[in-house]
């Protein structure tokens, strides 16, 4: 299992791939006219794990990452790969 930001349209994605190659997006964050917004994937309502207006791309992603989104779906002790993969085709 891997856990990655991949580089999509206005933005960047926190995905998590396991050994046959299956992908989930679990968090990821968006610039926008009014800023940068960012998310963190759960299996309930968590509003606090959305939010709005960060001043820079690193804070947008140290919020996503702080919240351990892939404990959801595979092992704790999963490490956020340091580089970012490219847009997928």
């Amino acid at each position: 299992m891997s856990v990655f930001w991949r580089n999509v349209k206005r933005g960047q994605n926190l995905m998590m791939d396991d050994t046959a190659g299956l992908e989930e997006v679990i968090g990821g964050y968006r610039e926008n006219k009014s800023g940068i917004s960012a998310y963190a994937r759960t299996m309930g309502y968590e509003p606090e794990r959305s939010r709005k207006g960060f001043d820079s791309v690193e804070d947008a992603k140290a919020f996503v990452e702080s919240f351990n989104p892939w404990d959801l779906f595979g092992p704790p002790d999963a490490d956020v790969e340091a580089e970012v993969r490219p847009m997928a085709e």
